[in-house]
């Protein structure tokens, strides 16, 4: 982690042309860690208080800077474009997630832990650290770099805002 740290606040800045292809290695490095949950976004410290990550944060930002637009997946008639850095997420029955069909999305680079339950229409942003058995109600939001707790039930229609910028 303290490589992968360095390697991202080296970058945290304008990325010259002849090192784009170093920090997009970092920036994937951070979106791997990031879906398995060994990094996150916000810690509880030592004292019990939770705190940012910033070095996080500025690498979740450091893949928009990277990334350029395209077409993204679609699930209906309706074109969708995003950055080629932020993909909707791939998740299968290894994984122990619970997606109900009817429109939901996960975006790459967030944790969602085995037995959580996905209600359609629901979203989780990047960054984010859903926890074990949690549930994400139909039109329920949980935005970049959140943190859902084991067990909690994010209720339908629930938005828990991003906290992505500031860094």
């Amino acid at each position: 982690t303290a490589a992968l740290r360095s390697a991202l606040e080296r970058f945290s800045g304008p990325v010259p042309p002849d090192e784009e292809a170093a920090a997009r290695v970092a920036f994937l490095e951070l979106k791997a860690a990031l879906n398995t949950g060994t990094v996150r976004a916000a810690e509880r410290g030592a004292d019990g208080q939770w705190h940012a990550n910033a070095w996080v944060k500025s690498g979740i930002l450091l893949g928009f800077r990277l990334g350029r637009v395209r077409p993204a997946a679609t699930g209906g008639p309706f074109p969708f474009y995003d950055k080629d850095t932020y993909p909707l997420r791939r998740i299968g029955p290894d994984d122990g997630v619970r997606i109900v069909p009817g429109g939901s999305a996960i975006r790459d680079g967030c944790y969602v832990a085995p037995g959580v339950v996905c209600m359609p229409p629901m979203y989780v942003n990047l960054g984010a650290y859903v926890d074990e058995g949690a549930l994400i109600d139909s039109h329920a939001f949980v935005g970049s770099c959140r943190e859902v707790g084991k067990r909690v039930h994010v209720s339908a229609g629930a938005q828990i805002a991003g906290v992505l910028e500031p860094v």
